[in-house]
């Protein structure tokens, strides 16, 4: 027997598109999930990213790696892509002043 899909929500966490262009954010902040699945990522526990995003509670920060755990495979995706040079050098305007 299989069970129907659920849609899951997340307290504190919504999205704007005028907000780092709709990512998932913490609801009245600009921080992104994928800011605090980076810090997870390095090896932060949940205090050391309340101590370096103090603005934040423990609930707001446990609700974003709630929904990271969930969307793994695509913020995944993005923190690579944020962490790639090439791609980031490429977007990069050159000042007039630098010629072509």
């Amino acid at each position: 027997m299989s069970l129907p899909a659920q849609k899951f929500s997340y307290p504190y966490i919504t999205s704007d598109s005028e907000i780092a262009g709709g990512a998932a954010i913490v609801e009245g902040t600009r921080i992104t999930v994928r800011t605090i699945a980076g810090y997870y990522q390095m090896g932060m526990d949940v205090d050391e990213i309340l101590m370096t995003l103090s603005h934040l509670t423990p609930a707001q920060v446990h609700s974003a790696l709630a929904y990271y755990f969930d969307n793994q495979d695509e913020i995944d995706a993005d923190l690579q892509e944020s962490a790639n040079e090439e791609h980031w050098q490429k977007k990069v305007a050159r000042h007039p002043r630098e010629g072509a």
